[in-house]
């Protein structure tokens, strides 16, 4: 049997295309859906978890950069 795509034509193949982006949209419409949002107080928890990590993660890194440096200042000084 010979490919449907062969037979279609140009104006086929243009009604084709604009069918898959009303799919597209219908699918996204249904996923969206779905989406479980996250209630006030999971939010705020979950703010407040980020922003100590982040601190965590600053406060070591400043303070590897701060020991790096200083053994770094101990090496030039003895050269």
């Amino acid at each position: 049997m010979a490919d449907k795509k062969e037979k279609v034509g140009f104006f086929g193949s243009i009604k084709n295309f604009f069918k898959g982006i009303g799919k597209r949209f219908k699918d996204v419409k249904s996923e969206m859906k779905k989406i479980v949002w996250p209630t006030k107080s999971q939010v705020i928890n979950n703010t407040i978890v980020v922003i100590v990590v982040s601190l965590i993660a600053a406060v070591v890194i400043f303070g590897l950069d701060t020991v790096f440096g200083f053994i770094v200042r101990l090496i030039y000084q003895n050269v």
